[in-house]
C-alpha cells in the first residue's frame, strides 16, 4: 500500500512539474523500496518487532532454521540454564522431523514460522502467489502438527517484501527481526559471536542464532551465549511470559523502538 501510493505521488509530480522531477522521484521510491526490502528493521513495508517492551534485564532467545540435528542437544541446554526461545522453523524440515517440534512445544519454548521452503537466495524476490505458499504453508503445516496457530513470523535473511505483510496480517502473524546478532551461521569462534551478541545486549534485545549452520558449532555458541547470559544477570523469556504484552500484530507499527 505504502509503495502504490508513492508510484501514484511520483505520477502526479510527472504530471504536474516535468519529466526530470518525475525521474528523480521515481528513483527515490525505488531506492526507499529496494532499503526497505534489504534492511530486517525497516517498518515501510510493515509492523515489524525488533526489541521487548521490557526495562528489566530480560531477553528473547530465536532460533532460526531448524528442526535439525541440532535441536535436541539445544534443547538440553536450554533446560539446564532453564533458559526459553523461540524455534522459528522450516516447514520442509519440521514435515520430515515432526518429533522435534514436538519436543520443543514440550518442554516449552515457542515455535514461529520462518517459511516452507527457507529460499534464502530469493526470498526478497517471490511474487505473490509464491510468498504466500511459503508463509501460508508453514502456518497451517505448525498448526497441525501442534494443535496452536504460531504466533510470530521471521523472513528468510531477515528481508521482507512488499507482499509479506498482506500474508501475515490474514493469518494474524507479527514480524520478528532482532536486536542483537554474532552473525551464527558465518563464524564458528564462539567467543567471538558472543562478544558481537553482547555489544548489542539490552533490556528487550531480540537475540539471533541459528541452528544447523555449516560450521557445526551453533550448540557450542549457544552453550558460550547462555553462560555469559547467566554471569551478566540476563534472564531469557518468551514474548507470552511479559507483565507488559506485546503490542498486537496491527499496532506494532511504530510502537517498537529499533
Amino acid at each position: 500500500m505504502v509503495f502504490a501510493v508513492s508510484q501514484l505521488a511520483v505520477i502526479a509530480i510527472w504530471w504536474t512539474q516535468g519529466w526530470q522531477p518525475g525521474l528523480a522521484a521515481l528513483a527515490a521510491s525505488h531506492l526507499a523500496l529496494v532499503w526497505a526490502t534489504l534492511w530486517p528493521k525497516s517498518r515501510l513495508l510493515g509492523p515489524v518487532l525488533t526489541r521487548l517492551p521490557t526495562h528489566e534485564a530480560k531477553v528473547w532467545l530465536t532460533i532460526d532454521d531448524g528442526p535439525g540435528d541440532d535441536t535436541l542437544a539445544m534443547l538440553e541446554l536450554l533446560d539446564a540454564h532453564g533458559a526459553k526461545a523461540t524455534f522459528f522453523v522450516v516447514g520442509a524440515r519440521a514435515a520430515a522431523r515432526p518429533e522435534l517440534l514436538h519436543e520443543i512445544a514440550r518442554r516449552g519454548h515457542g515455535i514461529g514460522n520462518h517459511s516452507y521452503h527457507h529460499p534464502s537466495a530469493w526470498f526478497w524476490a517471490l511474487p505473490p502467489a509464491r510468498m504466500r505458499d511459503e508463509i501460508t504453508r508453514n502456518q497451517q503445516l505448525l498448526t497441525g502438527l501442534t494443535g496452536t496457530a504460531p504466533r510470530w513470523f521471521r523472513a528468510v535473511v531477515g528481508m521482507a517484501n512488499p507482499f509479506v505483510a498482506p500474508v501475515l496480517k490474514d493469518h494474524g502473524l507479527a514480524r520478528v527481526a532482532w536486536s542483537a546478532r554474532g552473525f551464527d551461521a558465518l563464524s564458528a569462534d564462539p567467543a567471538q559471536v558472543v562478544a558481537r551478541i553482547e555489544r548489542n545486549l539490552a533490556p528487550g534485545a531480540i537475540v539471533l542464532l541459528h541452528e544447523g549452520a555449516g560450521h557445526g558449532r551453533n550448540v557450542e555458541i549457544l552453550a558460550a551465549l547462555l553462560l555469559r547470559l547467566d554471569e551478566l544477570g540476563y534472564r531469557t523469556v518468551l514474548p507470552e511470559e511479559l507483565e507488559s504484552p506485546v503490542i498486537a500484530p496491527a499496532d506494532m507499527a511504530g510502537a517498537a523502538a529499533s
